[in-house]
């Protein structure tokens, strides 16, 4: 395999990990909860307020993460990513009470906050098949949405949940001690540049409204993807009794629904490659609206096969913000703008979980969740509208400098 090859492998399985162990306490919470002596019927829901400060540390911690990958290296960073993640999600398995549980995910949030300003910036160099490759990184990123409720749900139906936070991260720091010594090898570098990303050395123009709008979607997107990636396996097991009560199938279906439904950032990638992104963005914000509002009026293999077309829909619009961000905003400032929208994302994401929490301990159910997450869809939609009509092609060369 030659380096280039290897260095993406490295990124992509990055952003594996990353989503990987930032849900593995959404299949374990109820576990966890039960093993604190909490109550079967309200685990759940008085667990979901411990995974919020994780949530907040995973966006509130990005910038500080672009800012030490630009006076550092961008490999350091991620060096430092997979051994701190590993290192973390192990010492998180040692807590003694909810609380301490709270503090080690708040920890797996710090250092999970590196991949996305430092790992996208990092799949976005060098230009050219811009979408494509952020299509790719994005499935590498929902498989681990996906193997976390099947990889945990495994576990927990013959361990218990400290042993799935201690498998991950051996593996991780493993990975990180790999990524090292191949970025001490010197053969860790980013591709050329193409004579377009040469071009660009400052905000390409009508980038303000390009970030505008891409600050709503992101905004919104967050809302939706922060509350359907972590409710979907528990509304699994209370919505599909009659398929199944068993929790590691239920885990395994809703890891067959994030793996196959990750594939529609490939179609995507493509699209947004070749075609004007509006209407693309556009066509996927209205699909999530629709099919989410559909999901909550569904119980089980309807359930599953409205889950799955809702999540192709909503893990469809990953590629579409970042190709766009790619077009209008330099090299030199793309860690910091990435880090600003997904402390955007993420902290709209974590917000999303209280909002979840509280209709739930009210009795809300997940049809109300889910219909609340339909109307916020509904702002991806006016983001989409607010895009620059040219958004859709490489930005031209000509730039201005950046205010």
């Amino acid at each position: 395999m030659d380096a280039q090859r290897l260095r993406y492998l490295f990124i992509n399985f990055g952003h594996f990990a990353d989503h990987l162990f930032m849900l593995i306490f959404a299949k374990a919470a109820v576990s966890a909860g039960l093993a604190f002596g909490l109550a079967e019927d309200g685990a759940y829901a008085e667990m979901i307020p411990y995974g919020i400060p994780a949530l907040l540390l995973f966006g509130a911690c990005a910038p500080i993460a672009a800012h030490m990958a630009d006076k550092w290296t961008r490999n350091a960073m991620i060096t430092v990513f997979f051994i701190g993640i590993g290192g973390a999600s192990i010492a998180t398995s040692c807590a003694q009470s909810p609380l301490q549980i709270a503090m080690g995910l708040a920890s797996i949030g710090v250092f999970a906050a590196i991949y996305h300003p430092v790992g996208i910036a990092m799949v976005i160099e060098g230009g050219g098949r811009v979408g494509w490759r952020l299509g790719i990184n994005g499935v590498w990123g929902n498989m681990g949405v996906a193997a976390a409720p099947l990889i945990t749900g495994f576990i927990l139906a013959d361990y218990d949940w400290r042993l799935a936070f201690v498998i991950p991260g051996i593996v991780s720091i493993l990975i990180g001690i790999g990524y090292a010594l191949f970025a001490r090898s010197g053969r860790a570098v980013a591709p050329a540049a193409t004579a377009r990303e040469k071009a660009l050395v400052g905000f390409a123009p009508g980038w303000k409204r390009a970030l505008c709008a891409l600050a709503l979607v992101s905004a919104a997107g967050g809302f939706v993807f922060g509350s359907m990636t972590f409710i979907i396996p528990r509304m699994f097991e209370v919505n599909m009794t009659g398929v199944t009560v068993d929790i590691a199938i239920t885990g395994a279906l809703a890891a067959i629904v994030y793996s196959v439904a990750a594939f529609a950032q490939l179609i995507v990638g493509r699209l947004v490659d070749k075609h004007s992104v509006k209407p693309i963005l556009i066509g996927v914000a209205a699909g999530q609206v629709a099919l989410i509002g559909i999901m909550s009026t569904q119980v089980d293999y309807l359930l599953f096969s409205a889950a799955l077309i809702a999540m192709a829909f909503v893990f469809g619009q990953i590629p579409i913000t970042d190709a766009v961000l790619s077009r209008y905003v330099p090299d030199a400032w793309r860690a910091k703008v990435l880090s600003i929208k997904f402390l955007l994302n993420l902290g709209i994401g974590a917000l999303s979980l209280l909002t979840a929490r509280t209709i739930l301990a009210a009795d809300g159910g997940f049809e109300t969740v889910l219909a609340v997450l339909a109307i916020g869809a509904c702002f991806i939609v006016l983001g989409a509208l607010l895009l620059p009509a040219r958004a859709g092609t490489e930005a031209s060369p000509a730039s201005v400098p950046a205010e």
